[in-house]
């Protein structure tokens, strides 16, 4: 009864992005289709959901949580 997922995340804004030159958190943003970098909350989300009794039959999964970014 073990289960082996992964959360992927996109840019997300973490204090590691914030020094990035503005030039490439702009570029990430453009080939993002929701337009903005992801927030903690949302990779937390992900995971948590994993974690939790709802993904009991959920396994050998990669979800992207990364604003539509891997369908370019």
């Amino acid at each position: 009864n073990i289960t082996a997922n992964v959360v992927a995340p996109g840019f997300i804004e973490t204090d590691m992005t914030l020094v990035l030159p503005q030039q490439v958190k702009d570029m990430a943003v453009e080939h993002t289709p929701l337009k903005r970098m992801g927030r903690g909350s949302e990779i937390a989300a992900a995971v948590a959901y994993f974690a939790s009794e709802d993904a009991g039959f959920t396994t050998g999964q990669v979800l992207a949580v990364d604003g539509g970014m891997t369908m370019y």
